[in-house]
């Protein structure tokens, strides 16, 4: 007799492929960048290379870093019925939105994952808890789960890293990996994600959240071109008075990068930030979408919308697009792109400390790129502490390596 488990496991494959709604070419958010086929999300073979044991921690390592106490962590087998109920409760099905059928794949091969609940400290003024969060890939083609809930009043940092090298595989890999982050009233979550895929990686994070009233989100992200590599994020504002911000340095060496942002604003007074900077040399595309609604009724919502785009050498394609739906006279909001090369009196400038033009481009962008994750944390003294400056310093010198000097910018912006 079939377990519950294997049933929807089945039953969401059917659901994918009956649909046949895999045409993400007719989206308008998936017009630049259209994923891989349907078949590439569904695969099981296993990767002999891989570490592939039934839970081996769920492809997460986990390690808090302060009030241990405070953190409840459960690793959850999904072929288990009992355990795959406790693993998907309280989230959404998919739905019909433009990533169904990413969320239907997902349902289909998840085999694992890892939920987190964060207790809020008796002393206010303790230091926020920090959790470093390292996923190894454990199967050739993977489907991750990551639940985090902050409890009313929590705080806490999040170290997340995929560092695809570090992994002893020499197989290409394929990842849909799904996190939902709920933060209750007056939480606070401060998140660094550095996402470096090997050159023929295909694959495709979904980042769901969900702030109460008076909650404070703030994202910032290195994110390094592969075959195919999508980030999608989408924010719910469900109380009023939260707040979320977002800093993303994307990097491309003649691969691809698709970023999209959402941000759904459902409740008064709540304020948002969404800034980018792509840089890409080569045949590379980078794609960055974001898109901001305000619905009706919400009043005093505050956007704030920036994207950059710079080609470091060659013949990228950098496509830039904010995006406002707004359904209320009472909203603040500003939105504007600037894509082109450097302007020459920014490299000539540099050079007159006796730099050479590699090297005075290097300075620029480096100082551009820390800025845009500064802005994310919200927190220089902490960009330090997670390592992020030092992933940019590597991740950066490699796409600059070489290149040809810049050229004069051109410039477009709109608030």
């Amino acid at each position: 007799m079939m377990n519950t488990a294997r049933a929807e496991t089945l039953a969401a494959r059917a659901q994918l492929l009956e649909q046949g709604g895999w045409e993400f070419r007719r989206l308008e958010a998936f017009r630049f960048v259209p994923p891989p086929a349907a078949a590439v999300w569904l695969g099981d073979e296993p990767c002999g290379s891989c570490d592939a044991s039934p839970l081996a921690g769920a492809g997460w390592t986990l390690h808090p870093v302060g009030a241990a106490g405070l953190v409840d962590a459960r690793w959850l087998d999904a072929s288990d019925s009992t355990q795959r109920a406790a693993l998907f409760a309280g989230l959404p099905l998919p739905g019909d939105d433009a990533v169904a059928p990413f969320a239907w794949a997902h349902r289909a091969l998840c085999r694992q994952g890892l939920r987190l609940r964060v207790a809020a400290a008796a002393d206010a003024e303790a230091p926020p808890l920090m959790l470093q969060l390292r996923h190894l890939p454990r199967e050739t083609v993977e489907a991750p789960l990551l639940v985090v809930e902050l409890e009313p009043g929590a705080r806490c940092v999040i170290v997340e890293t995929h560092e695809r090298d570090a992994v002893g595989c020499s197989r290409d890999l394929v990842q849909n990996l799904q996190i939902h982050l709920r933060l209750g009233q007056g939480a606070r979550l401060q998140h660094w994600r550095q996402v470096e895929p090997a050159a023929g990686d295909r694959i495709a994070h979904h980042l769901d959240l969900r702030l109460g009233a008076g909650a404070h989100y703030a994202q910032a992200m290195l994110a390094v071109g592969s075959a195919y590599h999508l980030q999608r994020t989408q924010v719910q504002f469900d109380g009023e008075d939260a707040t979320a911000q977002l800093g993303s340095v994307l990097l491309a060496d003649a691969q691809q990068l698709d970023q999209q942002v959402r941000m759904i604003h459902g409740a008064s007074r709540s304020a948002s930030t969404a800034r980018a900077l792509a840089l890409a040399r080569g045949k590379a595309l980078v794609a960055s979408d974001q898109y901001a609604h305000v619905r009706p009724g919400v009043e005093n919502a505050d956007i704030h919308q920036h994207l950059a785009g710079i080609p470091t050498g060659g013949a990228p394609r950098l496509v830039m697009r904010p995006q406002l739906e707004i359904e209320n006279d009472a909203v603040q909001a500003a939105h504007g792109t600037t894509w082109g090369r450097l302007p020459e009196e920014s490299i000539f400038f540099a050079r007159q400390r006796g730099l050479d033009e590699a090297t005075a481009l290097s300075l620029i962008l480096h100082g551009m790129a820390a800025a845009e994750l500064e802005r994310g944390l919200g927190d220089e003294a902490l960009c330090e502490t997670v390592g992020a400056r030092q992933a940019l310093e590597a991740a950066l010198t490699r796409l600059l390596s070489a290149a040809p000097a810049a050229a004069p910018a051109t410039e477009a912006s709109h608030g």
